[in-house]
């Protein structure tokens, strides 16, 4: 039965899914194929899609390179590494048949990216907040510890789980303080030899507890394979595509979303790229001290190199003004797609481990260094 707060709490709820989710596989082959890319050269463009159902991946889209690609074992490898590698599981590296059907780029596209301009036209979003060490949401980054996990007693001993699995999070605030963990979902794709009663004592005691400790209480709701059965699972249960976890992505439903997948596709496409540059403007903010939460906007003209306009939104936590950010922000930053690739160095193939457990909250990557925090404060405040 559904518990309901007080007048004076709300709940906020966000979702993760292990790398065997079959849209995660999608995610993962198409970001191997760009950082095989990129290591042979650096310059080339990609717009990679995978689709993967039962027995089968397919590639499709457009690549521009120098590059020599064998697509079939980058593939298979991928697979493998995820835990794909026994046909009991319903999905097999190295049974599943490979379809390729990539292009080159439109040469139309390219007369505008080749000098420097946006690769497509449309809006991104990057936010942040100080709920957490790495000024995330608590509720996505409460789910992705739940699925890091999973993953992670999977590969170290319970040899019943399979690859396929999904967390859920339910925070209880105060405004905008979170208070508790209200209700935790772990649904996990198992061999058909376990009972129910030991899928849920052992996910329990080496998942649930382990990776949210003291955030959960005695009335904390906890399902675990609330369907009751979950052996058919990966491509074979559910058909997988490139881009639709984009809410797992990013900031799991918290602040807005321009619409943009990010895997598969190279630095020059803004829904990547500037979707990573307003996400280090926003943590910069909230580490300068300047506001508790941030949301920046970015927009872009297919072909234009400069932004057509940079929104800040502080949610009247900021300590100047939302103008006053956006005046500080366009004065530190070049924020065209060049400006962009280079101050995030995103030229390396470094992509591929963006695909799974979420693109942001992950000291790893250089959008989420806070070094310019001390020059945006001294910026904003300067008279």
């Amino acid at each position: 039965m559904f518990e309901a707060t007080t007048r004076k709490t709300r709940l906020f709820t966000s979702e993760s899914v292990t790398e065997g989710h079959p849209d995660k596989i999608a995610d993962q082959i198409s970001d191997a194929v760009l950082d095989e890319v990129l290591r042979q050269d650096p310059t080339g463009r990609v717009a990679c899609e995978t689709l993967v159902t039962t027995g089968l991946t397919l590639l499709a889209g457009e690549i521009t390179t120098t590059a020599r690609l064998d697509y079939v074992p980058l593939v298979r490898k991928t697979l493998a590494d995820i835990g794909y590698t026994d046909a009991s599981f319903g999905f097999d590296s190295a049974s599943s048949s490979v379809i390729v059907a990539l292009d080159r780029q439109s040469a139309d596209i390219a007369l505008g990216v080749d000098t420097g301009g946006a690769g497509d036209q449309g809006m991104m979003f990057g936010y942040a907040c100080n709920e957490t060490e790495h000024l995330m949401p608590l509720p996505i980054t409460l789910a992705h510890a739940l699925t890091r996990k999973l993953s992670e007693v999977r590969r170290g001993g319970l040899d019943w789980l399979r690859p396929d699995g999904k967390s859920q999070v339910t925070v209880e605030y105060e405004g905008s303080k979170p208070l508790r963990v209200h209700t935790v979902v772990v649904s996990t794709q198992h061999s058909p030899d376990i009972s129910q009663e030991d899928i849920h004592s052992q996910i329990l005691a080496a998942v649930v507890r382990p990776a949210l400790g003291d955030r959960i209480d005695d009335r904390t709701l906890i399902h675990i394979n609330p369907t009751g059965r979950f052996v058919t699972g990966g491509p074979q249960g559910d058909c997988g595509l490139t881009g639709r976890k984009i809410i797992v992505d990013t900031y799991g439903g918290v602040g807005r979303h321009g619409g943009g997948a990010f895997s598969g596709k190279d630095a020059t496409k803004v829904d990547r790229s500037a979707s990573y540059m307003a996400r280090y403007l926003a943590k910069n903010l909230v580490a300068a001290g300047l506001a508790d939460r941030v949301e920046v906007q970015l927009a872009y003209a297919i072909g234009v190199a400069e932004p057509v306009s940079l929104h800040v939104d502080s949610f009247g936590t900021g300590t100047v003004s939302d103008r006053r950010l956006e005046e500080v922000l366009a004065d530190a930053f070049d924020l065209t797609p060049k400006g962009i690739i280079e101050h995030l160095d995103l030229r390396q193939p470094i992509f591929r481990k963006t695909a799974a457990f979420g693109h942001f909250g992950r000291p790893e990557f250089t959008w989420e260094g806070t070094q310019q925090a001390d020059e945006l404060a001294t910026a904003a405040n300067a008279a």
